[in-house]
């Protein structure tokens, strides 16, 4: 295909999706979901619209912006850059959306260099994305820098190559059945609480966090940022506390969406130390997403990763039954929780792959 010309203006952020301006932050969102569906199939796992907004109003942690790429009056291509606000953050966080009809017009270069000179004045050096890909074999495989995982070539992963960006990191993206037996949950959890003993107790609730424990849910969000495994990616270690938490919710409920969390507390230390997050949209017969997992880098081998899996998979079939399914992203070096997960009966349905450059 021969380059087009394009017409690169910022997305506007409305107050409200139904405002008269709030059509290219709708289109935003129904792009999203095109392109998770013709990467992998699965257009559920991009947030819809209404969610993405409450996020992009408040950029107290996170400053969200964006860019709509035009050929005349058609959209042809976004791309979102988002700016961690702590102070030694050197990372903007880039998303590329330009539709398969629209791919090799010059389009996706055009979004990504402006990305890179936005990134820059910002005061960032660092650029990283992430690239969608099905599980499957193909002629032409590629492999990260960690050595875990490999995925199949793509016209995106090319075109990051081209640019100078390294490829670090396989994130598998597994599915669990919420229709399925849950006897083996069952019994996987009673096994893992008798392992961990009396030390360990289980906590449970839907946000808002109960007062009594943001300080402590707050702590165990921050090591997510440097306990996880996340191979060279340059990740900024989190600064939060129980004001952080609050902002957090109000961002993943706004618009309907309701939002478990199953803590481990180490009973002696009164500390948590372990949690896993569950997420569905204002549709609950959507898809299920697990935000965060972690087990504290001193309380693992004693089970609590299953402890708190269980735990939530348990409550989630009472609480929303019509949820069909729970997806889930982990890093593939992440053995541990990957066990977890397959001995629970996730499957993969597809990869991720971690890009960054330096600037």
């Amino acid at each position: 295909m021969t380059t087009i010309t394009l017409t690169i203006t910022p997305l506007i952020v409305p107050a409200a999706l139904e405002d008269d301006d709030g059509a290219e932050f709708r289109a935003y969102g129904e792009l999203n979901r095109l392109i998770c569906d013709e990467a992998v199939g699965l257009p559920d796992i991009a947030p819809d619209a209404a969610q993405l907004l409450a996020s992009w109003r408040d950029p107290t942690d996170t400053l969200c912006t964006g860019f709509v790429a035009r050929h005349g009056d058609e959209i042809v291509g976004m791309i979102t850059i988002d700016y961690p606000q702590e102070e030694d953050a050197q990372a903007a966080e880039v998303d590329l959306m330009v539709p398969a009809r629209h791919w090799g017009r010059g389009v996706e270069d055009a979004l990504l260099s402006l990305a890179e000179s936005e990134a820059l004045s910002h005061g960032r050096s660092l650029v990283q994305t992430w690239t969608l890909h099905r599980p499957l074999e193909a002629e032409r495989m590629i492999a990260p820098r960690t050595g875990w995982g490999r995925i199949p070539a793509t016209a995106l992963s090319d075109v990051l190559t081209a640019r100078g960006y390294d490829f670090e990191q396989v994130e598998r993206n597994s599915e669990f059945d919420l229709r399925s037996d849950p006897g083996p949950v069952r019994a996987a959890l009673e096994s893992a609480e008798a392992a961990a003993g009396a030390d360990y107790r289980v906590l449970q609730w839907m946000a808002p966090t109960p007062p009594m424990y943001r300080d402590g849910y707050a702590a165990i969000l921050a090591r997510l940022s440097t306990d996880a495994p996340s191979g060279d990616m340059d990740f900024v270690a989190e600064v939060w506390d129980a004001d952080r938490v609050v902002r957090r919710e109000r961002r993943l409920t706004g618009a309907g969406q309701a939002l478990s969390v199953v803590a481990v507390e180490h009973v002696p230390s009164g500390t948590i130390v372990a949690y896993n997050e569950l997420l569905v949209g204002a549709d609950r017969t959507s898809i299920t997403h697990q935000l965060g997992t972690l087990v504290s880098s001193d309380h693992r081998g004693r089970r609590l990763g299953t402890i708190v899996k269980c735990a939530n998979l348990l409550q989630w079939r009472e609480s929303m039954p019509l949820s069909p399914a729970v997806s889930t992203f982990n890093a593939e070096e992440n053995r541990p929780m990957l066990s977890i997960n397959e001995a629970l009966g996730f499957r993969a349905v597809s990869y991720a792959g971690a890009w960054q450059k330096r600037l």
